[in-house]
């Protein structure tokens, strides 16, 4: 629901960024020809062609050939992680997600525009088959939709989160690529009433079978059997969890001075 340029978010942490870091370059990413556009393939563009176009840009970007840091917001988070995942070339350095889904979600209880009729369909196409080849083609909140009551269902047809979490199979690439990582930092909102569970912002989530009980990422099989190199980064001390008192993406310029803007100097 948001776009690259919007003054009052995306544009203005651009603007922040520069003016904290002299000479520093920012590429706020941009799907499609507009930010209308833009802010309509949040909603409705494959996720994996969106990650396709975003490899092509930033392959095509000369500032960017000795790496880059990356910072996402909400979905932003775990789409620049399939980035890093996918495409090495040039390589990304840190990921900062910020509020990311890394473990999906299971409820879209404050759709962006709570009162509009968009919010409303999205939820009804969740609610009726979140599974289902049409929904997950066209509706992005499908891609990262995680059933705790249905996994196999999730498994087998989930068209994004599932292949980028390793359920179906392990890719070894996916698992070199994340781990070329100097740091993977999580924020995660203390008084999130968006993502449900919380806990995924941290790549924690609800215990399989039920959608009440949720389990840290240590205790997830995903870091047992370090499917993804998540075991092994965190030892290197590679992950960073941090947590900040306030809603969605809800925090201060002082906040990110201090906290996030050290992982991109």
């Amino acid at each position: 629901g948001d776009s690259c340029c919007n003054p009052q978010s995306m544009g203005y942490i651009k603007k922040i960024v520069q003016n904290k870091i002299p000479g520093i370059y920012v590429l706020s990413l941009k799907i499609g020809s507009n930010l209308i556009q833009d802010m309509e393939n949040s909603f409705f563009m494959n996720v994996n062609d969106q990650v396709t176009e975003v490899c092509s840009q930033l392959a095509k970007d000369p500032h960017l050939r000795g790496g880059y840091n990356a910072m996402g917001f909400s979905q932003g988070g775990q789409f620049l992680r399939a980035v890093a995942q996918r495409c090495p070339s040039p390589p990304m350095l840190s990921l900062i997600s910020i509020g990311g889904q890394h473990q999906g979600v299971y409820g879209f209880p404050r759709c962006p525009g709570e009162s509009s009729h968009l919010c409303d369909w999205i939820r009804k196409m969740l609610d009726l088959g979140a599974y289902t080849p049409a929904v997950q083609e066209h509706l992005v909140q499908a891609e990262y939709w995680h059933d705790p009551l249905k996994e196999e269902e999730y498994r087998k047809n989930s068209i994004f989160l599932a292949d980028i979490n390793q359920e179906r199979g392990i890719n070894e690439t996916y698992k070199k690529n994340l781990m070329a990582l100097k740091k993977f930092v999580m924020v995660k909102f203390l008084n999130d009433t968006m993502v449900d569970p919380p806990i995924s912002e941290w790549f924690g989530f609800y215990k399989s079978g039920q959608a009440k009980e949720t389990v840290p990422l240590k205790e997830t099989s995903l870091y047992t059997e370090d499917r993804l190199g998540l075991q092994e980064m965190d030892k290197a001390g590679k992950l960073v969890f941090l947590g900040v008192k306030g809603d969605h993406l809800h925090f201060s310029e002082e906040w990110f001075y201090s906290t996030i803007l050290p992982f991109l100097q």
